[in-house]
């Protein structure tokens, strides 16, 4: 994949870089920002995200016949998810989903580009598709508005275990509505992390406009991103979930990235399984932490109950409203009980 910049947005006064350098972790006040995210809107940089391109006739066909999502039936200006599984149903990759009428886009996680791609190129064949690495020309950014404007998403029920094929529409399970907007980018409605959540694809060289185009809007760093995702129990593919992890264990990935009755795909035979006939092993779920350490708990930290390892944290934050709040991966059994008696580190914690 192309070497990612580092954004033009860090040069704003108050940016710390996050972890990766590429864009900013907080401009000065993470709670501020959060809160300015929440009640009256702002703009996420999120340009260190990595895209992928693919046109083509056979673009939807294809890219159906190898995930879990529903797409033959995606109209152009529609957005959804999708996730690329294991031969036995590991997920190995997640990715957002917008279709323009002559491309489709995928974003996906910093550093997961790459394997993705390589993914892709196999599977390809002789299908009349083209794949390209847009990561260096093009960024992601996510606004949130105080309000929404337009139609939200349209998102199906999960099924029950035994349901009828009636029971489930032949389109994506999470249908994210956009237009296309000047100089070939569009926006996606998400409606993720507050009503009015939309993602915007915007040239690369032109980062530096977007403060040019409203300088008095609220800019927001990965930080106060962070802690909105998780208040939504919003899961990041690869900090959130794990090698081993399953589509069922994320609840969020069931409305938005799963079609339960389509085609045969990679990995379908575990996901039908899980569904009609058991329980997936590990549950991912929103905890609260008591705060007696000031700092939020790192990514992998184990979590115990009566001196056992049960888990593990995925992405921990600062809320400015609910505190220390974490998502984790936990054993079935422990997820299911509400009153179960976490320690994550030394502080104790509770669904």
């Amino acid at each position: 994949m192309t070497d990612i910049a580092a954004s033009p947005l860090l040069d704003l006064p108050g940016a710390v870089a996050n972890e990766g350098g590429r864009v900013a972790w907080h401009y000065g006040g993470p709670l501020t920002e959060q809160r300015a995210a929440a009640e009256r809107g702002a703009v996420f940089d999120r340009s260190d995200r990595e895209v992928i391109a693919v046109t083509g006739a056979a673009r939807l066909e294809w890219l159906h016949s190898l995930s879990t999502q529903h797409l033959t039936s995606l109209r152009p200006n529609e957005g959804t998810e999708t996730l690329f599984l294991s031969p036995t149903g590991r997920v190995e990759h997640h990715a957002n989903v917008f279709d323009d009428g002559e491309t489709v886009w995928l974003d996906t996680e910093p550093g997961d580009g790459e394997g993705l791609l390589k993914f892709l190129e196999l599977m390809k064949f002789r299908t009349e598709v083209d794949i390209r690495d847009a990561s260096g020309a093009w960024a992601l950014f996510t606004y949130t508005a105080a309000e929404s404007e337009g139609d939200g998403p349209v998102k199906q029920p999960v099924p029950m275990a035994k349901f009828a094929a009636k029971d489930l529409q032949a389109v994506p399970t999470a249908v994210y509505p956009g237009k296309a907007v000047g100089g070939g980018g569009w926006v996606r409605r998400t409606d993720t992390l507050t009503t009015g959540t939309f993602d915007r694809l915007v040239r690369r060289d032109e980062i530096a406009a977007i403060r040019e185009e409203d300088p008095d809007a609220a800019v927001a760093g990965s930080w106060a991103f962070d802690a909105l995702r998780v208040a939504a129990a919003w899961p990041r593919f690869g900090v959130d979930t794990d090698e081993r992890t399953v589509p069922h264990e994320v609840p969020y990935w069931l409305t938005a990235a799963i079609h339960l009755d389509k085609g045969c795909y990679r990995g379908q035979e575990t996901v039908a399984k899980v569904h009609h006939l058991g329980q997936p092993p590990r549950r991912l779920v929103r905890l609260h932490l008591d705060g007696t350490d000031e700092h939020p708990p790192a990514t992998g930290t184990p979590v115990t109950s009566d001196g056992k390892e049960v888990g593990f944290i995925g992405t921990a934050a600062q809320h400015f409203e609910e505190g220390q709040i974490a998502l984790a991966m936990l054993r079935r059994n422990v997820a299911a009980e509400a009153d179960a008696r976490l320690i994550v580190g030394d502080q104790a914690a509770h669904q």
